[in-house]
């Protein structure tokens, strides 16, 4: 006898709910990195490290963040299909355009940096969990982290955690420790909002 649950299937996302998704995550994730950019902090994977150019050279964060994302396509291809890369692809682009043009439209002179590290990360955590749960990542080791959640068991948040730890170490390098810090403390809020709201057959519907 199969111990497999019956019930019915799970209730696959429409166009239209991906789409809508799609923009609703990269705008939550787009104004915790004009947080981060304001108290020059900085987040982890693809886009930590795209700030951490930033902060160095001058280069602007959206032309990196889309640069350096452009190797994981291949990955995404291959273990995640091409529906999830189209989306990924798409939401790099999303967040490379709004990275430039958030701060047209909202105005942020000035933001205590422990508020945008908390609300900075939360916001953060927020959109990318509305990306995950409609398959759709924002490239580089998000990618990697949906990939070993998905085949492997392993939580994406608790991944994501380690790899925004190295970032942080090189960091150290650029930015002034107490930025570092917290920065450090807006990774685990970030990655924490994913730990707890992100787990394998906890949310049913697909893509």
């Amino acid at each position: 006898m199969s111990n497999t649950p019956s019930g019915p299937a799970p209730e696959r996302h429409s166009f239209v709910e991906d789409a809508i998704a799609l923009v609703m995550g990269t705008v939550f994730v787009a104004l915790g990195l004009v947080f981060y950019q304001e108290a020059r902090l900085l987040t982890g994977s693809s886009a930590g490290i795209a700030l951490l150019v930033q902060y160095a050279t001058g280069t602007p964060f959206g032309l990196t963040f889309w640069l350096i994302n452009l190797p994981f396509y291949v990955l995404a291809w291959l273990r995640m299909g091409p529906a999830f890369t189209l989306r990924t692809f798409i939401a790099v682009g999303l967040i490379s355009a709004l990275s430039r043009l958030t701060p047209m439209w909202i105005d942020v002179a000035s933001i205590a940096p422990l508020y945008a590290a908390l609300a900075g990360g939360a916001l953060q955590g927020i959109g990318l969990l509305i990306l995950f749960r409609h398959r759709t990542g924002l490239g580089g080791f998000n990618i990697l982290a949906l990939y070993l959640q998905e085949r492997h068991g392993i939580r994406a948040g608790w991944f994501q955690l380690g790899v925004d730890g190295a970032i942080m170490a090189v960091a150290l390098m650029v930015l002034p420790w107490p930025n570092v810090a917290l920065s450090v403390l807006g990774a685990v809020v970030l990655n924490v909002t994913l730990g707890l709201n992100h787990k394998p057959g906890r949310y049913m519907a697909v893509s």
